[in-house]
């Protein structure tokens, strides 16, 4: 089960996994990169909370970034990270697919300290965005993103079609990228036949 309290965080994990409170939680390899990036954060008046099982930082409720240990590298990660016009240098996509979030990753400690100055001023920046109210528009799903496999069940159940355009365009699209990221089309039927029930239920595919 996730963690909500961010103290159990950084002396357990996320517990999104069985390593969960041992030796070889993610976080250990990385915990004094994401203490410092956290007390960096906590200099720019943002919220501290829990999201995901990882620490998210937020202004006024909304979500501005989040910090979070990978198997290579830890992150810190801006929800609208491709509206940041400065130091973008430093920034990546998040992921292959990603349209909105950007990422700075760590491998050292010293990493961090090198940059902290740009940190703050892309935090700071993150917050404007926020304060302005200015939105991502997010790309439009057509049906060429759509597989074969997954149109055809979709034409087979007025049910299953309405529940799917009830979906966010978030959680629409992280399942087109699953469905599609399967090369064969007999793992693309397994994959879409094993979430029906997730998406008539309005679930996302990960929740």
């Amino acid at each position: 089960m996730m963690t909500t309290d961010i103290t159990e965080f950084f002396s357990k994990g996320c517990g999104r996994c069985s390593k969960f409170d041992t030796p070889l939680c993610k976080l250990n390899k990385w915990k004094n990169e994401l203490l410092l990036l956290r007390e960096i954060i906590l200099k720019c008046s943002l919220s501290e909370t829990m999201k995901w099982g990882m620490p998210c930082y937020q202004y006024k409720g909304k979500n501005i970034l989040m910090i979070a240990p990978f198997k290579d590298n830890c992150v810190i990660s801006f929800f609208k990270g491709s509206l940041l016009k400065k130091h973008t240098n430093v920034l990546s996509k998040a992921g292959e697919n990603s349209e909105q979030a950007r990422v700075i990753r760590f491998t050292k400690l010293p990493e961090v300290t090198q940059i902290e100055k740009e940190i703050i001023s892309l935090i700071k920046e993150a917050i404007e965005i926020e304060k302005k109210g200015i939105k991502i528009k997010p790309k439009e799903i057509t049906e060429s993103d759509f597989p074969a496999e997954f149109l055809t069940e979709l034409n087979a159940s007025q049910q299953l079609k309405t529940a799917f355009n009830n979906l966010t365009p978030g959680k629409k699209r992280a399942y087109l990228i699953y469905f599609n990221s399967a090369k064969q089309s007999s793992t693309r039927v397994a994959r879409i036949k094993k979430h029906l029930d997730q998406i008539l239920s309005g679930k996302g595919l990960n929740e």
